[in-house]
């Protein structure tokens, strides 16, 4: 069963398992580390990660990426309009009322929802990962930012579900690093102790986050959490385009805003620039071709980038102050600040942290995988097959949730909401809530302060309609009990509903003993018994009925197979074009010897022909069937050739092994040495004979090989050699290490081995010894 946990970025995303006691970071098929999220689609198949990466350049009008701020939004919403589209070229649409996309797939226009496309991308990291640990990943953790809302966590879930995988926790991110952190710590203070008050900030590609978290031997405590949802990496490389197509605009005439792809090269030229400001005092900027032919260059000091990005800057303290004082601590009460995130590198960041917490900032943690490290840790946690150290985590949610109904008359009902889950509750977290009902009722879940939402995310989280409410005997209003709770994933669900009935039972009076005393027995005593009857209800919320996921599901396999056929084609294609050039050079070269006039004309001819037709419209594009019964054919007539090559060498050292081993049995079976002498004579000649017979067999055959030509089939194969000295092994080993037989000792003598003194017979009346069976380990 595989451990995994998913670090899912906006830029990239990292996957780590847990093995050979510890934690690795595993590397994509080109061996990174990270794996772009993006998702492309071509005129054949989709490309997903690295390979999208790859031709992002020439197909940016149909590759997707910030899938993070896409997922569980509005195509309306005020963050996705003003923000996420100066950050995509692909065309955002609406989909069944979430954000998607429109894009030219398999030749034609095709749209997918934000969930189907983390779900393909889901389904590259389980392919990444199953090809590490060679066995199939189904459970996974994946960390999501803490901002995320209730429809953004469910999005996230329906995604996972749709590219078959199982979902054991949805785990904040920087909860995930606080994980990683205290686990491994064996300093952690006592419980009972003042607790050890760490700042975990994260400035990543697209955001920031900030967590102060409170760590005792064996748990963790979040305090408290803040964010800026908008503030991250991306927004300095932009404010970097901004000012350098200003410039380009006097310095070259041209206007690199209007282009798009003009924009996506400078936006890679500017992310360039401002990592090496992060080590220098100055940087030059070079982008080949930015548009009409146009190699555009600048130059830009440290200085001078600090004060392009001042704005940015200057929004980092907010959240810090604001998890400080949330916390109830002083910067003086932290006894570390943690930063993790690569925007963190950037000395100018990394002032404005030190200025709100006064205190030398720590890099002690890995600052790109950090964070995927703690998931895999939540993984092991809530997997059966791994032993991980209890480690108790108190994470909380960072808005309040609120119940609301519609007051019904003659309930005698004022309040019609209920804040159930305040800002901070811990998570999970159960509620249970009371109403007076006769009849059916329904209650909303929604967020208490739709401000503090991420754009304009709905507020609305799920429903419940209780469908019969038992009518009360005396005519009274029933009392009816709704469960709520907040689970691990961060989501609100209504878990049960039902009344409760009490009833009295008389409990049997004690038996009276003494009867003669003349006393009343005493009467006997009532218990009662509450007892719990289920209310049917029905839920709704924002998360894919069971049919649209196996729906999307299926379609998902679908574009999988179909993506897994032209990959498989394009491999069988690229086999019989190697092919062609690689045997029409060694026929010329190593090849030479070994083919026959006749047998070289066929094949070139073959290959020649095969090569006219890889290049024309038919072979550019036939089927993998097509592809692979052409290199059958041609290997019909080449495999025999390259055999023989192959033959020379391995017939040669196939000999010498069977030389060798021939010389040693003989050699063994002749010597006077004393280990062999209990081995009877007989025994020993047959040995001899065998590796004589053997012997002359392999002579008289390298003789006939010798006169036998290069070109044509040997008659002796390193596999025939092969069987002749597996033969002489298997008879001969056995005789040879035969053990020596054991010293016969004189009756009534003691072996030094065995010390030990018959018992004498049991006396008449004595017990006989008890007999039974060894003990022996089941399994």
């Amino acid at each position: 069963m595989a451990v995994v946990g998913i670090d899912f970025g906006s830029l990239h995303s990292l996957i780590g398992v847990a093995r050979h006691r510890g934690i690795d970071i595993i590397t994509n098929e080109v061996s990174n580390r990270t794996t772009p999220s993006l998702v492309g689609f071509g005129p054949k198949q989709r490309s997903i990660g690295e390979s999208a990466k790859t031709q992002e350049t020439s197909n940016f009008k149909n590759t997707i990426g910030s899938l993070k701020r896409l997922i569980g939004r509005t195509l309306s919403d005020p963050e996705i309009q003003e923000i996420e589209k100066k950050f995509t070229n692909v065309n955002l649409v609406d989909v069944n009322g979430t954000v998607g996309v429109e894009v030219t797939y398999l030749g034609e226009k095709q749209r997918f929802s934000a969930t189907q496309l983390v779900a393909m991308y889901f389904g590259k990291l389980r392919d990444i990962a199953s090809a590490e640990l060679k066995i199939g990943v189904q459970d996974v953790v994946i960390a999501v930012p803490g901002w995320y809302t209730d429809i953004q966590r469910r999005a996230v879930l329906d995604a996972a579900y749709i590219a078959g995988l199982t979902t054991l926790r949805l785990i904040n991110d920087t909860t995930a690093v606080a994980l990683g952190y205290g686990i491994t710590k064996s300093d952690l203070p006592e419980p009972d102790a003042t607790p050890r008050h760490v700042a975990f900030v994260d400035i990543g590609h697209s955001s920031l986050s900030v967590s102060i978290v409170a760590f005792s031997k064996g748990q963790l405590s979040v305090k408290a959490t803040a964010y800026d949802r908008n503030l991250g990496g991306r927004d300095i490389d932009f404010a970097l385009v901004r000012h350098f197509a200003e410039e380009f605009k006097t310095k070259y005439k041209i206007d690199v805003l209007s282009n798009p792809k003009a924009v996506f090269r400078l936006i890679t030229g500017c992310e360039k620039l401002k990592k090496i400001l992060s080590a220098n005092a100055e940087a030059p900027l070079n982008v080949e071709n930015i548009m009409v032919d146009v190699d555009a260059s600048s130059q830009l000091s440290r200085e001078q980038f600090e004060g392009l990005i001042g704005d940015i800057l200057d929004r980092i303290t907010g959240p810090l102050h604001a998890a400080l004082a949330d916390s109830g601590l002083t910067a003086e009460q932290l006894d570390a600040v943690e930063l993790i995130g690569g925007t963190t590198r950037i000395p100018a960041v990394r002032t404005r942290i030190a200025s709100v917490f006064n205190k030398t900032l720590s890099t002690t943690l890995n600052q790109d995988e950090a964070i995927a490290r703690g998931a895999t840790f939540c993984c092991a946690q809530l997997s059966p097959v791994f032993r991980v150290r209890d480690f108790s985590i108190h994470d909380i949610s960072p808005y309040p949730i609120k119940v609301h109904w519609e007051v019904q008359p003659g309930d005698g009902e004022e309040d019609s909401e209920l804040l159930v889950f305040p800002k901070g509750n811990s998570i999970p977290s159960t509620k249970v809530l009371t109403f007076y009902r006769k009849d059916t009722f329904d209650i909303e879940a929604a967020y208490a302060e739709p401000s503090l939402l991420p754009g304009g995310i709905n507020p609305w989280i799920s429903k419940f309609t209780a469908k019969q409410v038992p009518a009360d005997p005396n005519g009274d209003l029933t009392t009816v009990k709704v469960k709520t709770r907040l689970n691990l994933h961060g989501i609100v669900s209504f878990e049960a509903a039902y009344t409760e009935e009490v009833e009295e039972r008389e409990e049997p009076a004690p038996m009276d003993v003494d009867s003669a005393s003349g006393e009343p027995p005493a009467p006997p005593k009532k218990k009662r018994v509450v007892k719990k009857k289920e209310v049917p209800f029905i839920t709704s919320s924002s998360s894919l009925d069971k049919a649209t996921l196996e729906l999307l599901k299926e379609q998902e396999n679908q574009m999988y197979a179909a993506d897994k056929l032209v990959m498989d084609t394009e491999e069988r294609k690229n086999a019989l074009e190697e092919y062609v050039y690689d045997m029409r050079s060694k026929l010329d070269d190593r090849f030479a010897v070994f083919v026959q006039a006749s047998e070289k004309e066929k094949l070139l001819a073959g290959l020649q022909e095969a090569e006219d037709w890889l290049y024309s419209d038919e072979g550019e594009d036939a089927t993998k069937s097509a592809y692979v019964e052409r290199l059958d054919a041609l290997k019909v007539i080449g495999d025999p050739i390259a055999f023989r090559y192959k033959e020379t060498d391995e017939r040669t050292k196939a000999v010498a092994q069977l030389r060798e081993t021939l010389n040693t049995y003989m050699s063994q079976a002749t010597s006077g040495e004393e280990k062999y002498a209990h081995i009877e004579e007989k025994d020993k000649q047959s040995v001899v004979e065998r590796v004589a017979t053997i012997q002359k067999w392999l002579e008289d055959q390298i003789v006939r090989q010798s006169e036998r030509p290069k070109n044509v089939d040997p008659i002796l194969t390193s596999a025939e050699i092969g069987k002749k000295r597996d033969e002489i092994i298997y008879f001969a080993v056995p005789i040879l290490t035969r053990p020596k037989p054991k010293p016969v000792v004189p009756s009534g003598t003691q072996t030094p081995k065995d010390q030990t003194q018959t018992p004498p017979p049991p006396k008449e009346g004595d017990a006989a010894p008890e007999t039974g069976p060894s003990e022996m380990d089941v399994d």
